[in-house]
């Protein structure tokens, strides 16, 4: 720009005689012009430097721009929302008046700063220094209104959680670039960073509580090491309460082991036990079986020499009511003896395909996260099907076993989960049985609730379906593990056109005085599950 200017000036004189005081009034102007374009490159030279953090700052003083959108319930109860915060910063490079930074300090953080211990901060050879992070709405107006040279407040938005452990795992967390790690908060990354109107999820706070609180003290009670609860609109799909313990503060990721944040129902995979009867029955009624099975003694599995490979029993409470049970009561009474039996009555490769039509052999790509892969026998031979009939052999996650469930008991349709809000309408999904199957399936729970190990899930005022299972772990050499199981009760309500499907989990509770030293699902996450529908069906059904 100066050559422009020096071009100007040259052929503006060019053959051109002129006095001296014209030449004078021409390099005055030229100076003044030198002088102001320097001043405005030295100060876009600064900008460039400083001035984005310090126009970030000063900005965020003046007018507060909220940069991520609020995360609400189904009732607009607040799960995650910035808020307007500060550092406490220090340069004391820049400081002039130590003595009154170092009081100025001491005043705003009294106990965390003695007045000797300000002066160390501000004689340091440092830069920079954090002297308060996160710093209250009063710290942070004393050092403004100190006005002190090199002291000043770095405007912040912190990411809060009202409700703090309640949904951890489910709205889970931030990064420190305000970007989302966990749960909805990564799932609806875009969605926050991008808008400033609400997510509104379909989980509702009130019936959050009562399960945190129920799977709570069912730790306690049973001395468990870990539970669940899942419960989902039956027709929407629409997550209403989701809970895994044990949790963490998503607002001090420090407070508690990383194994905390697990989330068990998509990460976790289990072996799911007898829920698995329901898949087993809705193949014998899809195949057309139609007779009585005799289960009064363990059925022998043969391999092709005709020696026994295998031998299949009932837990020693097991009493059939008679010698012979039809499939509907195989279900019923939970006999793994029937059930094998069923498993081998039917077509090869019928029961395989089945648990693919439920995708119980893949990770489910789901909108708020993607669940970990079942795990499917190698092998298909007797043995392996008969186990399976009984929910053994085969382990998939929770999320898994409440959408199969789901899908066997709403007249038959394969829908996907949400979190987000949703209005009331038809059924969308896929169907995996037909609506008359579906219908037979829900009449067996309904007497499992009714007749036998459901009982303790039974509320007043509304006809609850259900099924238990008991499944014992597995050791790391692959051996059966007598003392460590896992108890499960899945649910539906109201039976006869079911709105909601409710799962609970109990990982390896213990035997108590009230339980006679027993710890299957009967004794403990059946009447667990019942506290949970007690509380929660008067906020469903108004």
């Amino acid at each position: 720009m100066f050559e422009i200017g020096r071009d100007i000036m040259n052929n503006t004189t060019r053959g051109v005689v002129m006095d001296r005081t014209a030449l004078t009034r021409i390099n005055i102007v030229f100076g003044i012009f030198a002088i102001v374009f320097a001043l405005f490159a030295g100060y876009t030279v600064h900008l460039g430097i400083q001035g984005t953090d310090h126009a970030r700052r000063r900005g965020a003083d003046a007018a507060w721009t909220v940069s991520r959108a609020d995360i609400t319930d189904r009732n607009g109860d607040i799960l995650a929302k910035n808020v307007m915060s500060g550092h406490i910063t220090l340069r004391p490079g820049r400081v002039t008046d130590r003595d009154a930074v170092a009081r100025a300090i001491h005043a705003a953080l009294p106990y965390e700063y003695t007045l000797a211990d300000a002066l160390k901060l501000v004689n340091s050879k440092r830069r920079f220094i954090y002297v308060k992070k996160l710093a209250t709405d009063y710290q942070r107006d004393m050092i403004k209104n100190a006005k002190l040279a090199g002291l000043e407040v770095e405007a912040v938005q912190d990411r809060r959680y009202p409700k703090r452990r309640l949904f951890s795992h489910v709205v889970g967390f931030v990064g420190n670039d305000g970007h989302g790690l966990e749960g909805a908060e990564r799932a609806y990354d875009d969605y926050l960073q991008e808008n400033s109107d609400s997510l509104h999820l379909s989980l509702d706070s009130r019936i959050q509580s009562v399960f945190y609180e129920e799977l709570s003290r069912a730790i306690q009670t049973y001395q468990a090491i870990g539970a669940m609860g899942i419960l989902m609109n039956s027709r929407t799909g629409e997550i209403v309460a989701m809970v895994s313990l044990p949790d963490f503060d998503p607002e001090n990721l420090g407070a508690d082991p990383i194994r905390n944040r697990t989330f068990l129902p998509m990460r976790g995979v289990f072996e799911m036990g007898s829920i698995f009867k329901i898949f087993n029955t809705a193949l014998a009624m899809e195949n057309g079986i139609d007779k009585e099975y005799y289960v009064a003694e363990p059925f022998k599995i043969l391999d092709k020499f005709g020696r026994v490979a295998h031998r299949v029993q009932d837990v020693r409470s097991f009493k059939p009511p008679r010698p012979h049970l039809t499939i509907e009561e195989i279900m019923l009474h939970s006999c793994n003896v029937g059930s094998a039996q069923i498993a081998l009555d039917l077509p090869d490769g019928a029961q395989k395909d089945f648990m693919k039509r439920l995708h119980m052999d893949s990770a489910l790509d789901l909108e708020f996260g993607r669940t970990e892969r079942g795990l499917m026998p190698i092998k298909w031979g007797p043995v392996e099907r008969a186990t399976v009939s009984f929910g053994h052999g085969i382990s998939v996650t929770p999320m898994h076993l409440l959408l199969a469930v789901n899908a066997m008991t709403n007249g038959g349709i394969y829908i996907y989960p949400t979190l987000q809000k949703r209005g009331i309408g038809a059924v969308h999904g896929t169907r995996v049985i037909s609506d008359e199957i579906s219908a037979r399936l829900r009449d067996v729970m309904v007497r499992i609730a009714e007749e036998t190990s459901g009982k303790q899930a039974r509320v007043a005022g509304i006809q609850i379906g259900g099924k238990t299972a008991t499944a014992e772990k597995i050791n790391a050499d692959g051996t059966i593990n007598r003392k460590r199981n896992l108890t499960a009760f899945a649910g539906i309500f109201p039976a006869s056109a079911p709105q909601y499907t409710i799962l609970v989990i109990l990982d390896e509770p213990k035997g108590t005085k009230e339980s006679f030293g027993l710890r299957t699902a009967a004794w403990n996450a059946v009447p667990t599950t019942g506290k949970i529908l007690d509380s929660i069906l008067p906020l469903l059904f108004k």
